[in-house]
């Protein structure tokens, strides 16, 4: 997927050279003269990455960075700064900026940086998506523990709260009791594997019988799989 990238700077060359580049690189580039059109280009649009100046004309660059950041937004933001003084360093880090680089720059530095925070970002993002499970219209929070199913919270032990949250990271893929001993029950179970049987209605109760359709499947002689 192609990038977007939003430069907010107020010296004309400088936007000029850098989205050039960035162009050049497959980056999709729109820039922003001063603090107010910048703000204005940012809130009405969707950015992977922004490019800040702070030393803008009509509402400053450290001003745009709070309001972003008030705002709940966490897109990327690298600030430009032509201050290389640490007090500046530090105050535009402490209000939200990702990374900073000092004027005058190599390119090649301000593209190494961009492929950073970029890099960071899909990993947070893709963390995120690790902590939320889904299957058709239920819902598995691992962080918060909290299941829903079409907005109906539902309440599960440990164990069946464990039981489920290993159905869904291999849904569509059939489980035999053994494997789901081992992974949900631990290594060192050696108890009746019907235990499995017992949890998985106990499951099914839970989270189907008051909805329109089943999650969990029986097949035969195998195990269990849950799919959409």
């Amino acid at each position: 997927m192609i990038k977007k990238v939003l430069i907010i700077e107020d010296e004309i060359n400088i936007a000029r050279i850098i989205k050039l580049e960035l162009e050049h690189e497959g980056y999709k580039v729109e820039t922003a003269e001063n603090g107010i059109i910048g703000l204005e280009k940012f809130s009405n649009g969707q950015w992977n990455l922004v490019l800040l100046d702070i030393m803008l004309s009509k509402l400053n660059g450290m001003e745009v960075l709070r309001r972003i950041r008030t705002s709940g937004d966490m897109t990327p933001i690298i600030l430009l700064t032509a201050r290389d003084s640490i007090p500046d360093k530090v105050s535009g880090l402490d209000h939200g900026a990702n990374d900073y680089i000092t004027k005058p720059f190599q390119i090649e530095e301000l593209l190494a940086r961009i492929r950073a925070c970029l890099r960071i970002n899909q990993m947070m993002e893709e963390k995120v998506d690790e902590q939320i499970l889904t299957v058709a219209n239920l819902k598995v929070d691992k962080k918060t523990r909290i299941v829903t199913r079409d907005s109906t919270n539902i309440e599960l032990t440990p164990r069946e709260f464990n039981l489920l949250v290993y159905l869904i990271r291999h849904k569509n893929q059939v489980l035999n009791r053994e494997q789901i001993l081992t992974h949900v029950w631990g290594f060192d179970y050696y108890g009746d594997t019907n235990v499995v049987d017992v949890y998985i209605r106990y499951l099914r109760k839970k989270i189907e019988d008051s909805f329109h359709f089943p999650l969990i499947h029986t097949v035969r002689g195998v195990g269990y799989v849950i799919k959409e």
